[in-house]
């Protein structure tokens, strides 16, 4: 499939400067990788120096843990992947135990990504890693209010209402950044950008899936035993830029973009777009180190351009 123009020369100059502000999270680079693609890290560390990472988001956890749908839940599809493991994980107690001291040490911020099933939910699982003793404690969380795979999943990221009470019960249960990781399976993407903002988050990460279904049609059954999953990868880039841009034009919070990122052009044009920094998401499973090449190529692509910040071209898009 192509990827638009040639990809810049790595080659740049020394005094670029690739730090990002997300709110009250610091970040050293625009680069970082979505949740439930990356695993717990250590599943790449040795394909990925992970030290280089604007950030690491873990895949999601929640309260107790959760076996997740029934097989199939991944299918492979034109330009992308459809997805319905919901939210299999062991629970926020074992991700503390057994996954939060790694990740405290391997040299760039952690983001942790939570998703309860009530408002009561929520705010529980941002103080649990309120609590959590500064030397391990994650950078932010990222409130998954988008999951389209679980009971429930969405109902958070398409009421405005709600959207804006969770984020706003979050922000005052924790003193850490909060992200708001909104749908885009909604009417307005700018009116749920809205009410994560009123809420008082920090930054909005858009977008999760999109909803999609796989049939066999000799069987005349789905092919995702869920019925419906979440679409991602290269197939949505085109949805995920324009709920950025949109998003943009109706919020001042920062964005982090979300959605068929897989190279240092794709990057660049969520910059341009309205992104403060991106999530790459998909393409870790079928192209690991996709996150350090795009990092490699950042500096010569903001130089072509004649930039010396990636702040220099988050939204500058003519239009």
């Amino acid at each position: 499939m192509p990827h638009g123009p040639e990809a810049p020369s790595p080659t740049a100059p020394t005094d670029v400067d690739l730090s990002v502000t997300l709110g009250r999270l610091q970040l050293p680079n625009p680069v970082l990788v979505a949740s439930g693609t990356f695993g717990y890290a250590r599943e790449l560390a040795s394909l990925v120096d992970l030290s280089r990472l604007g950030g690491i988001l873990p895949k999601t956890v929640t309260a107790t843990p959760r076996q997740g749908n029934a097989p199939w839940r991944t299918v492979e599809t034109t330009g992308g992947m459809l997805n319905a493991i919901g939210l299999d994980n062991d629970g926020v107690d074992a991700f503390i135990e057994c996954h939060v001291p790694y990740l405290a040490s391997v040299g760039c911020p952690i983001i942790a990504s939570v998703a309860g099933k009530t408002r009561e939910e929520f705010v529980e699982l941002v103080r649990r890693f309120d609590a959590v003793d500064a030397a391990h404690r994650p950078a932010a969380i990222e409130l998954n209010v988008s999951c389209p795979n679980v009971s429930g999943g969405v109902d958070f990221g398409s009421d405005p209402a709600l959207c804006e009470a969770v984020v706003r019960d979050c922000v005052a249960a924790s003193d850490l950044p909060i992200i708001a990781k909104l749908t885009p399976n909604v009417t307005s993407i700018a009116t749920m950008a809205k009410a994560a903002e009123a809420g008082g988050a920090d930054a909005l990460s858009l977008i999760n899936t999109v909803l999609g279904m796989a049939i066999d049609w000799r069987k005349r059954r789905p092919l995702l035993a869920n019925v419906v999953g979440g679409l991602s990868g290269p197939a949505i880039k085109p949805i995920a830029l324009r709920c950025v841009w949109q998003a943009s034009q109706a919020v001042r919070a920062p964005i982090i973009g979300v959605g068929g990122i897989a190279n240092i052009n794709d990057a660049m044009e969520f910059l341009v777009a309205g992104a403060s920094a991106v999530q790459l998401g998909t393409v870790n499973f079928y192209h690991p180190t996709a996150s350090m090449e795009v990092l490699d190529a950042l500096p010569a692509a903001l130089a072509e351009i004649g930039a010396t910040s990636v702040s220099a071209i988050v939204g500058s898009l003519n239009h």
